[in-house]
């Protein structure tokens, strides 16, 4: 796979299956053996696996949203450094919502590997160090 594949890939996974929630395009991004290891420290196995991730995160923040800040590709890799974003609206991290939500915002370095026409490999590792504060603390997402 070329490096232009594989930012099509990226962006997909950010743009598709997180940003739009688009269940659909699951199987036409992720290889069905897809391991992941979150920015909230879990690893899954598989797109299903994947999924109930992302609807862990989906239920402590209906808006989480990603935004690619940076991304370096080549044949068969890439790297992003993607700004998450969202509103603090159920269970995250073990911290309860606040009333009203609180808006959090924190940075990821993210490491794909690609094959074949999927993203076969993806590891994520997330300032939850500031995500945590900004949970337990409004006013500190600010930067």
């Amino acid at each position: 796979m070329t490096a232009h594949d594989a930012e099509g890939l990226v962006r997909r996974f950010y743009r598709q299956l997180w940003n739009e929630w688009d269940d659909g395009a699951v199987a036409a991004t992720l290889s069905e053996g897809f391991t992941f290891r979150g920015s909230l420290g879990d690893e899954t196995l598989g797109r299903d696996g994947w999924r109930r991730y992302r609807d862990q995160v989906r239920a402590g923040s209906a808006d989480f949203h990603n935004e690619i800040v940076e991304l370096v590709c080549q044949a068969g890799r890439a790297a992003a450094r993607v700004r998450c974003s969202g509103h603090h609206t159920g269970p995250l991290l073990g911290f309860p919502p606040a009333t009203p939500p609180r808006t959090f915002r924190y940075d990821v370095a993210a490491f794909f590997r690609v094959s074949e026409g999927f993203i076969t490999d993806a590891w994520v590792l997330g300032d939850l160090d500031r995500l945590r504060r900004q949970l337990a603390s409004p006013g500190e997402e600010d930067d």
